[in-house]
């Protein structure tokens, strides 16, 4: 594999999105492929949204009749390679038992994306936060967890950052309201820490980061945040794309091509409004010198 060994969800994620594709490429629609294994509409859009599983021998089956209609149309050795061990668990076990349910694939596919890009509005981003940051976070806002909760939340949320530093890491790119920059989380010396850290992690080659500053006027009006993850996926079929947007109890994970399209040309906008990664840089800092007086 060209990508090592992605978690049990994106891998679940990545036979469906190269089942989509190659049923795609023969023509035909989700009717006629279930009839090909005796499976429902309803079931083959699961699979394809990788919501269910199937076993190996209907797997390859299913691989065989779509070979039937274009010869290559899916490498079989690739997608039996990824099937395996697409139902692990334990992964959620211990301290990252604290993520909610619905921002646990957006976990996976942060660890499996190449490249990743999120506006943020409010806070400082989850993968740029220092600890004492996180802290002050489920502190002020009176989330009522336990002290070893508590630990736990802020250890998974560590861990994750180790994204933007792990061999090979990934393209992460943020565009991050003033807003996010200037709402006070703790004390004043604390948000000075906070914001250097943001200025360092800047200057690490696979990141960029763009603030959009209130002044900017010709900024789109995006009034959520959202990330855009993008993962590699062997053959012909393109890469997986989604998109992750969250509200107060819930999260929404979209792949459809026009959601994609649109969430990329927001995406585009804010970039194109925000400012440059060396004015935003220095901006930073200013906002963090205004934090120390």
């Amino acid at each position: 594999m060209l990508y090592g060994m992605p978690t049990p969800t994106v891998r679940r994620l990545l036979v469906g999105h190269l089942l989509r594709h190659a049923r795609e490429q023969t023509g035909l629609d989700l009717d006629a492929a279930g009839k090909l294994i005796g499976k429902t509409n309803s079931t083959m859009s699961r699979i394809e949204r990788g919501h269910t599983a199937l076993p190996q021998h209907m797997l390859k089956k299913l691989a065989d009749a779509y070979e039937q209609h274009v010869p290559n149309v899916v490498d079989l050795d690739e997608l039996l390679d990824l099937a395996r061990g697409s139902q692990d668990r334990g992964r959620w076990s211990g301290y990252r038992s604290v993520y909610s349910k619905y921002f646990r694939m957006a976990v996976d596919l942060e660890a499996d994306a190449s490249a990743i890009f999120q506006y943020q509005t409010e806070i400082v981003p989850g993968l740029l936060q220092t600890e004492d940051y996180i802290r002050a976070l489920f502190t002020t806002a009176q989330l009522q967890l336990s002290d070893q909760s508590t630990e736990d939340a802020i250890e998974a949320r560590l861990e994750r950052q180790a994204v933007l530093t792990k061999p090979n890491a990934s393209q992460v790119s943020f565009v991050l309201s003033e807003s996010s920059l200037r709402r006070h989380v703790g004390d004043r010396e604390l948000m000075e820490a906070q914001l250097r850290h943001v200025a360092e992690i800047a200057r690490l080659r696979n990141v960029q980061i763009q603030v959009l500053p209130f002044a900017a006027a010709t900024a789109p009006r995006a009034t959520h945040d959202f990330k855009l993850f993008r993962v590699p996926s062997p053959g012909n079929a393109g890469p997986l794309e989604f998109v992750y947007v969250e509200d107060f109890t819930d999260g929404r994970y979209l792949d459809g091509h026009e959601d994609v399209h649109a969430y990329t040309l927001l995406w585009q906008q804010l970039v194109a409004a925000a400012l440059d990664p060396v004015e935003s840089e220095k901006f930073i800092l200013r906002v963090a010198d205004e934090f120390a007086r």
